[in-house]
């Protein structure tokens, strides 16, 4: 029953049952103690009935009007007193009290199940930092000490060249070419902690657009081509030309996600001719994209963790290829951010294959 309901019923209640009260009373008064005097009224008895009455219809009123005040109020206050001390519970930040009126549903019933909604949310919210907090000092953790490997090895050649070790124009190269190579995977390691530490925020923005995906891989292979020219490379496109590969991405986040795909397969290489081959499958509502290297290969049980931040599935081989340990990660985060999905399948000595879907677009995209 609603708040206002009872108050309407409560009021009725304060005239209706005072009278029909009264008149119980009265009558069985007056059948105790009139009804044996057969009629012989004085005016002193008259007088007192009269009285007494009048006590009667006092204390009547006075009992019905305040148990049903107290009933009334105790349906009311309860209720706003369990939301108060939730109130407190929660602003002290204690968001695990569940906030529960058993009873009639009304308004405060309504009132009780919005707060626990909202409560529910902050504790998500709370969580979701703590969790947020938790992975930033995680990140930089790792990272720091990623950096200390090629920051030690710049100091070590830098204090050589001031000794005079670098005392030829040959060794003088060598050490400012080693210099500059663990230069650029620190720069490498830095713009990926940062582009990281970007997409672990919630509700990164995705500027989604049409993006053609078979012109957009025969340009991208054709760059590649130049990049490794000195290298011993076989690339492959394979597609089915009667199909349509447009997909809704984010041009320079997807160009990341296979950027470092394919970088990740240069890196492990371990066959003299070298082969990467892109696959595109146009499904109903996504396009399924396979990019599979003849490399090295992960074992069957590293699989299941290749996307994991940090996760090394050989130390020395992450250590020389100057890895950041975030490249696959940062894939799992756009692929799943545009709403798709990535994995991959391989062993060792049998390459590597990385899927990943993206979704086609809709009618009415842009």
């Amino acid at each position: 029953m609603t708040i206002k309901k009872r108050l309407i019923l409560s009021n009725i209640g304060m005239v209706i049952i005072p009278v029909l009260l009264f008149l119980v009373v009265e009558m069985l008064i007056a059948f105790l103690w009139l009804y044996p005097m057969k009629g012989e009224l004085n005016k002193e008895t008259l007088s007192l009935f009269q009285s007494i009455r009048l006590f009667i219809l006092i204390f009547v009123l006075i009992l019905t009007n305040g148990l049903l005040t107290f009933f009334v109020a105790k349906s009311i206050i309860g209720p706003l007193q369990k939301l108060k001390k939730s109130a407190h519970e929660i602003s002290t930040g204690n968001l695990d009290t569940k906030i529960e009126i058993k009873g009639t549903k009304d308004e405060l019933n309504d009132l009780a199940k919005e707060f626990e909604i909202m409560r529910k949310k902050l504790k998500e919210a709370n969580d979701l930092q703590k969790q947020y907090e938790g992975n930033q000092k995680e990140l930089i953790a790792s990272i720091s000490h990623d950096l200390k490997t090629p920051l030690t090895s710049i100091k070590g050649y830098i204090r050589g060249i001031a000794d005079g070790v670098a005392n030829t124009p040959e060794k003088m190269d060598r050490y400012i070419n080693t210099i500059e190579k663990n230069a650029d995977n620190m720069e490498s390691m830095i713009s990926e902690l940062l582009l990281y530490s970007k997409l672990d925020l919630p509700n990164v923005p995705y500027e989604k657009k049409k993006l053609e995906l078979t012109s957009y891989f025969e340009d991208f292979m054709e760059d590649l081509k130049y990049n490794i020219s000195k290298q011993n490379f076989n690339l492959k496109l394979e597609f089915d030309p009667n199909h349509s590969y447009t997909v809704m991405a984010d041009r320079d986040k997807f160009n990341r996600v296979i950027s470092n795909i394919v970088q990740n397969s240069i890196n492990y290489m371990d066959k003299d001719n070298k082969e990467i081959k892109i696959t595109l499958k146009s499904k109903a509502n996504e396009v399924l994209i396979e990019i599979k290297d003849n490399g090295a290969g992960v074992s069957v049980e590293d699989i299941p963790y290749l996307f994991d931040r940090f996760y090394r599935t050989d130390v020395s081989r992450n250590s020389k290829s100057g890895g950041s340990g975030l490249g696959l990660a940062i894939v799992k985060k756009v692929i799943e951010g545009h709403g798709g999905s990535v994995w991959a399948r391989g062993d060792i000595g049998q390459g590597l294959s990385i899927f990943l879907t993206v979704k086609k677009p809709l009618e009415g995209d842009g």
